[in-house]
């Protein structure tokens, strides 16, 4: 049992954090006033290689893993996790998908220049009427002899305005239900394609939420993503490591909270001294250290799961392990959170200071890619064995 970084992956979380430190956090605060998208730190991250960590050089990616994944989503996390969840759902959603179950003409041709950062994914999943009841898609794909004619819409989908490749999933044979809902890869410019409402959040407000379109959209045959019928059990499986995405998401706004709140421990002084003196705001820093220590040895458990299914070629399942991982560390983001703006106090509530930046953005994580709820219900299956 190995608890250390190697040197190559220390030497990458020094890189990202230098990078976010330098280049995204002095318009952190501007960006989400104005939710503006920052699309022009794309090819920045691109030359990081953070466009395709997780893909096989031959694919125009890093060759890196899951851990590596983690290290960077994490460190930009800690410093904006609106830039953190750009990168995440195009690898781990949009990238991956293409990556684990398109053919290698598809490879080639979508996944090869999402991973070297010259064009960006997204993944659509959910719809108005289907949120956590995924498998009652209704968003409709009928195959004639030019293809595929998609029509619905799709909600919440993360980079919706600004991807340059969609995956989505429509249903094909509505008898079959959950079994009945397939994979199509569709790009930018396609007629009848378009980004529809963009959402005005709570949090992460750098980065897009927004509707996606399909009215009357023709897709290629060859654009159908995976087996026919295939989709939504394929999503669940990408979800996995979506959810490897969430936690380390968490737990990188976690420890920006944490190092916010404490460095204001050490600064501000009431009653004649610092107030970190107090066993009170002692108590809470402790809490709050120990619990994201105990997020990232999960998120960092699946995380080595996932790279070892790799290396074993899909055999092992790490389901629960990032159920875990998600669903915890979402948590444990939600609680150092408060706890940071409580020990900021009134300075807490204030724009001037990032407590109540982290407060806003951390919510998602026990929303997206699985509600906490959800996340119950699927460690409670594994448990049980009802799979």
């Amino acid at each position: 049992m190995e608890f250390s970084l190697t040197d190559e992956q220390q030497q990458l979380r020094r890189t990202v954090r230098e990078f976010a430190e330098a280049e995204i956090l002095p318009h952190v605060m501007e960006w989400d006033e104005v939710s503006h998208f920052p699309k022009e730190i794309i090819p920045a991250l691109a030359d990081l290689g953070l466009l395709g960590v997780i893909f096989p050089e031959q694919y125009g990616g890093s060759g890196l893993g899951y851990i590596e994944y983690a290290i960077a989503i994490e460190e930009l996390a800690r410093v904006d996790g609106s830039v953190a969840i750009i990168i995440a759902a195009h690898n781990s959603l949009c990238g991956n998908h293409i990556y684990k179950f398109g053919t290698e003409a598809q490879k080639q041709k979508y996944l090869v220049p999402l991973a070297q950062g010259q064009k960006l994914g997204c993944w659509s999943l959910t719809e108005p009427e289907a949120g956590s009841d995924a498998g009652g898609t209704r968003t409709s794909a009928v195959k004639d002899s030019q293809g595929w004619l998609l029509n619905g819409a799709k909600t919440f989908t993360t980079n919706g305005h600004y991807a340059d490749i969609c995956v989505g999933m429509a249903l094909t044979d509505k008898s079959k239900g959950s079994h009945g809902i397939s994979a199509f890869i569709v790009e930018q410019g396609t007629p009848g394609f378009r980004p529809g409402k963009k959402e005005n959040k709570l949090g992460l407000r750098a980065s897009d939420t927004s509707e996606v379109i399909f009215s009357d959209c023709r897709v290629p045959a060859e654009n159908l993503l995976g087996a026919e019928g295939e989709g939504f059990v394929n999503s669940l499986q990408i979800l996995d490591g979506g959810r490897i995405s969430i936690a380390s998401l968490g737990l990188g706004m976690a420890q920006g909270a944490y190092e916010a709140a404490l460095q204001y421990a050490r600064q501000r002084k009431q009653f004649g001294k610092a107030i970190g003196e107090f066993q009170a705001i002692q108590f809470k820093l402790a809490d709050m250290a120990m619990e994201i220590e105990a997020a990232r040895l999960l998120t960092y458990q699946a995380a080595w799961l996932a790279d070892r299914s790799i290396a074993s070629g899909g055999s092992i399942r790490y389901t629960k392990e990032s159920s875990f991982a998600k669903l915890y560390a979402g948590e444990v983001a939600v609680r150092v959170a408060n706890e940071a703006v409580q020990i900021f106090g009134g300075y807490g509530f204030i724009k001037d200071y990032p407590a109540e930046k982290f407060y806003r953005d951390v919510k998602l994580c026990t929303i997206g890619e699985g509600t906490s709820e959800i996340q119950r219900l699927v460690i409670a299956r594994q448990l049980l064995g009802k799979l």
